[in-house]
């Protein structure tokens, strides 16, 4: 597999672990986003989310900030969501003219059913759209801590499938996984997936520094682990839900415990406490540890 297709920067040395992340964003966040820019990266991949309520427009216009910033976008597609064919091809053609995209992630969404005709990722897929407007890669969601709908064997069973028929499409897969509080969840997670032969590059979602309350409310509503103990293990006191948490430990134990076994892996930062803050932990976690 050729490695620029994920990203032109991602067989570059990385310093740090967190050299080469990726961050996320709501149409809402445009104007966060240029706050944030002068202490991003350039080229730094960052996923625009598919929400309900938002416009096509609004979508379509965050997604040219990201390229005219000099990032690298890569819009979400959420496949229950989308209401026709019309509506999807409209939508990518839109962001490959008018945003240069080159790499697009796809979700099946949360309605159980859905609005048009695509019931799962797979059904975007094996449409050709991609292909034929020239998309390189193609993410997928990973799911350490499992998946509320499917046993462990449905979800590596669905993923598999999925990475293969992007490759056999002629596009790049990569995983891009849930958020969560446990190292050890993600590092196993990941010794497993290599071990059935996925291996194609992975990043590994990490929340943003916010207030204790507001992560526990994304991890419930996104069906995250967050027990007494995997949340003491990250820093944090059930009992005490005052203030704010940084990724900081979490990202010091993927420092250490990531090796050759875990394949290609990145960060990719969910800003749930806001973009800026989020930007400022990373430059702040490098000064602190010379990255």
């Amino acid at each position: 597999m050729a490695i620029p297709l994920i990203h032109p920067n991602w067989d570059k040395p990385r310093a740090g672990i967190t050299d080469g992340f990726s961050l996320e964003m709501t149409a809402k966040d445009e104007a966060s986003l240029r706050d944030a820019a002068p202490l991003i990266p350039p080229e730094t991949p960052v996923a625009i989310t598919y929400l309900p309520g938002e416009e096509l427009a609004a979508r379509v216009a965050a997604t040219i900030a990201v390229r005219e910033l000099g990032f690298e976008p890569m819009p979400h597609f959420s496949a229950r969501r989308i209401t026709s064919p019309a509506d999807f091809e409209g939508y990518l053609r839109a962001v490959v003219e008018r945003a240069g995209v080159r790499r697009c992630f796809i979700v099946a969404g949360d309605p159980p059913a859905p609005q048009g005709p695509y019931f799962d990722t797979m059904a975007l897929i094996e449409t050709g759209a991609f292909e034929r407007a020239g998309i390189q890669a193609i993410g997928v969601g990973g799911h350490p801590e499992g998946h509320p709908n499917m046993t462990p064997d449905q979800c590596w069973q669905v993923l598999e499938t999925k990475v293969r028929a992007i490759e056999a499409r002629g596009m790049a897969p990569l995983v891009v996984t849930q958020f969560g509080f446990d190292p050890d969840a993600f590092l196993g997670w990941l010794r497993e997936l290599r071990a059935r032969g996925i291996d194609c590059p992975v990043r590994i979602g990490v929340p943003g520094p916010a207030g204790i309350k507001r992560l526990l409310a994304f991890a419930a509503r996104c069906g995250v682990g967050a027990s007494a103990s995997v949340m003491k293990k990250y820093g944090v006191s059930i009992g005490n839900l005052l203030g704010t948490a940084g990724p900081d430990k979490l990202v010091d134990a993927f420092a250490a415990g990531l090796g050759e076994e875990h394949g290609r892996v990145r960060l990719h930062f969910y800003p749930f406490g806001g973009m800026v803050k989020t930007v400022e932990w990373i430059r702040d976690y490098n000064a602190r540890h010379q990255i």
